[in-house]
């Protein structure tokens, strides 16, 4: 981004946007109708056994759907067990339209997805699999469905029922006996953890979006509170019988304890083969828990099949099918298929349109030039401030914004971090939400973002500044993690530095578009659940006011992963 121009630092109003009047048409729409067909299965073509019964170690009977093919031959099989009901299957009215999840409705649908009757919420379609030559084994988790016992959510004890499902399904007689596991978010985390207990008959898996670490992808990013999705969640599981509510336990825990790191799986044990979906849109929930999987699993055959749409219509879509099918036609079926490439990345330039899908090598990208902007009062700049300055702005009603008009095309691919100096005037403490926009022609250029948000920024990241102390042991210069072990409050008259992780994204800037990063003491969307994030809300204080600081020994900084041409 050297060949770049300055624009002015200044003072923003960072969730109100322009155009809002035809998203809320669209989501009034789309809430009503959305767009999704459900196919009904042909006779014959499926046999369907309900509630088969599996007994765990410990005696504690689970229960099972199975899908398989009618000719008795022995299959792989796809499995996947999760928390929101095997049974919860779409219905069909009398004039013959699906009844869908609530689900479906009160999240954004970007569509069009396709599905038979026998799917459940974020799992594989058993008719599609079903009809290319594997059973599919959907479980309801321990105290979910007509499972017996009380379920811990992303406990250990979880990871060693979904073995033994694992095992069960491997030794059936209409199983090959080699069992992959497929599924979006919750039915991603199930996979994390039973993977790393290395069930004999896990051949392979691929976890479609799902965090691996709960404090810092679920409940607290940065150490800031989500209460917004955990209450939609918990009213979701309201008929599962649990040993405690994640949500309630999130609230009174707002440091990292045993209890948090007894929720998170042994990343390193993990050693099947792996296809790991990282959406650069799930930044509120998923991605960074993915990306860090994918970089921190031991799997010699790992691969990142990366995108920005929709989480659902892109699971259900050709494209993401087939890769799927190839995965485990290779690992389940040991053909000779050609191995995936090891990082299928999809770049946008905006929510709409994919500027290109090519094959790269790592992740981060190798040849990635980390290119620091620097914060200026003229926005953000090239080269480091040579004099001191400082924008202050009020905590409860705007924050502060710092643009760059990029002269060439320039594509930026990879995680961003951003330095910044901090006073605090009235408060000891505060929730910086820090967003990257992209603007053209004076206009926000929107982006997909979680729960089917369709006016998300390029990238977002959040930190608590009493938590603001890095783990040093994790922390790289372009990803900072926060240790959120102990607070520390911030004297009075004091500026300190605080480092703030971005979520990743891959976006080709256009010559003459503005790269705008707003920095904020509260969350960057509006709270209406029709033109906001929802259901998306984080816990931000509304007294105080915010200094930041720059000069030659301040270099607040937004570090870049700017991508050259190949050659």
């Amino acid at each position: 981004m050297s060949s770049s121009r300055e624009d002015e630092a200044g003072h923003d109003r960072p969730w109100s946007r322009p155009g809002r009047g035809r998203y809320v048409l669209a989501r009034l729409a789309g809430m009503v109708r959305p767009d999704i067909s459900v196919y009904r299965p042909e006779p014959g073509r499926v046999i369907v056994e309900n509630d088969l019964p599996v007994v765990t170690r410990d005696g504690t009977v689970l229960r099972v759907n199975v899908y398989r093919p009618p000719d008795g031959i022995p299959v792989p099989v796809i499995l996947c067990a999760h928390p929101y009901g095997k049974d919860d299957l779409p219905e069909f009215t009398a004039s013959g339209r699906p009844k869908l999840s609530f689900r479906y409705r009160v999240m954004r649908q970007t569509g069009p997805l396709v599905f038979s009757s026998l799917t459940t919420w974020e799992g594989p379609d058993p008719v599609w699999w079903v009809g290319r030559g594997y059973a599919v084994v959907n479980c309801d988790l321990r105290g979910a469905g007509t499972s017996d016992g009380v379920g811990s959510l992303l406990s250990a004890q979880e990871g060693e029922d979904v073995h033994d499902l694992v095992e069960w399904a491997g030794s059936q007689p209409w199983s090959s006996g080699a069992v992959g596991m497929l599924g979006v978010s919750y039915l991603a985390l199930t996979q994390w953890r039973a993977a790393s207990t290395r069930p004999p008959s896990l051949k392979a898996i691929v976890p479609w979006e799902g965090f691996t670490n709960a404090y810092r992808g679920l409940a607290r990013p940065g150490g800031v509170a989500e209460n917004g999705f955990l209450r939609l969640w918990d009213l979701g599981l309201k008929k599962v019988r649990q040993a405690y509510s994640f949500r309630r336990e999130s609230g009174r825990r707002p440091v990292i304890d045993a209890w948090y790191r007894s929720l998170d799986p042994d990343l390193s044990a993990i050693e099947v083969p792996a296809l790991v979906c990282g959406s650069f849109s799930d930044n509120n929930l998923h991605s960074r828990g993915s990306f860090a999987g994918f970089e921190r699993i031991a799997s010699a055959e790992r691969h990142l099949y990366t995108h920005r749409g929709g989480k659902w219509s892109v699971f259900y879509d050709q494209e993401a099918l087939g890769t799927q099918l190839r995965f485990f036609e290779r690992h389940l079926k040991e053909r000779d298929v050609p191995r995936l490439p090891r990082v299928r990345l999809e770049v946008r330039d905006r929510a709409d349109h994919v500027v290109e899908v090519r094959d790269e090598e790592s992740w981060p990208l190798e040849r990635t030039r980390w290119t620091p902007a620097y914060l200026t009062g003229r926005g953000l700049a090239a080269g480091p401030p040579t004099a001191p300055g400082s924008l202050s702005f009020d905590v409860r009603r705007s924050g502060a914004r710092f643009g760059w008009t990029v002269e060439e095309d320039t594509e930026l691919t990879g995680p961003m971090a951003l330095r910044l100096y901090v006073e605090l005037h009235d408060a000891d403490d505060l929730d910086l939400v820090v967003g990257v926009e992209k603007w053209s022609g004076g206009r926000f250029v929107p982006f997909e973002g979680s729960y089917g948000y369709g006016r998300d920024r390029v990238a977002t990241g959040w930190q608590n500044l009493a938590l603001r102390a890095l783990d040093v042991d994790l922390s790289r210069p372009f990803d900072p993690v926060p240790a959120c072990l102990v607070r520390e409050p911030v004297p009075a008259g004091e500026t300190v530095p605080v480092d703030i992780a971005l979520g990743a994204s891959s976006t080709l800037f256009r010559a003459g578009e503005q790269l705008r990063l707003v920095v904020a003491g509260r969350w960057l969307s509006p709270r209406n659940p029709l033109t906001g994030q929802f259901p998306a809300s984080y816990r931000t204080r509304t007294r105080g006011r915010c200094t930041l600081h720059w000069g030659p020994d301040r270099p607040a900084r937004l570090l870049l992963p700017v991508i050259p041409a190949r050659p």
